[in-house]
């Protein structure tokens, strides 16, 4: 009964698990859904990278040795996008192992063999981390006049007529997704999506070479883009 009490347990509302071993995944996963957590399990990293909704989950659950993308980069391209909490969970057995998963941007390492409740544990200890860190987070800035977006780490980045039009979009949306439609509408693009996709692309790519900070700039599936941070306009 105690996993039903907010104030004893702390869990993600989703979590992806990406594992090549389908009965060690399907069993972890029906063990976390038993928890509350919505799961969806991916038997190879390129899956999970073209899937919609890839960054838009709240936790990960990752193997190292996984068909597609190695864990390892894997876990860097994650964190290039979210700052949401990272497991790993896998049987290689290395001396630097910890030390690369935790340099990658993992929060956390387990070692195969495992029981679900340690896994599960390791999860709420490391949401516990992922919910203290969120409120402080300072704000993304779009200077207007200088035509620029300011990082929360000071970074100035060089904004395209485009990009402000999409930033001022986000701006305008106070944290909610902006549709497709309606960025491509502030654009002057036709609504077929692939121009939209590129200038998103491009965008992200401009902040992604200014900081190291994670970009907010997320796909929401099957509405548009969200600008999951802070975001003020001066």
């Amino acid at each position: 009964m105690q996993a039903d009490n907010p104030a004893l347990t702390m869990l993600p509302k989703t979590l992806a698990v990406v594992e090549d071993d389908p009965d060690f995944s399907e069993f972890l996963a029906q063990y976390l859904q038993g928890r509350g957590i919505q799961v969806r399990a991916f038997s190879d990293s390129s899956d999970l990278l073209v899937d919609a909704g890839a960054f838009e989950f709240d936790f990960y659950v990752l193997d190292l040795t996984l068909p597609g993308i190695d864990g390892v980069d894997m876990i860097k391209l994650l964190r290039r996008r979210t700052q949401a909490g990272i497991l790993v969970v896998s049987g290689r057995v290395a001396p630097d192992v910890f030390s690369q998963v935790i340099t990658a941007g993992a929060d956390m390492l387990l070692a195969k063999p495992v029981q679900f409740e340690q896994v599960a544990l390791a999860i709420e200890a490391v949401q516990r981390r992922v919910a203290s860190a969120s409120p402080g987070v300072a704000p993304w800035k779009l200077d207007r006049r200088a035509r620029q977006l300011v990082a929360p780490d000071g970074v100035h980045v060089d904004l395209s007529e485009g990009d402000m039009a999409v930033v001022e979009c986000f701006v305008n949306a106070g944290g909610d997704a902006v549709t497709r439609e309606a960025l491509c509408q502030r654009l002057g693009l036709p609504p077929d999506g692939d121009n939209l996709n590129a200038t998103i692309y491009r965008l992200r790519r401009r902040i992604e070479r200014a900081t190291p900070a994670v970009v907010p700039l997320q796909s929401k599936s099957r509405v548009g883009y969200v600008f999951r941070a802070p975001l003020l306009a001066v």
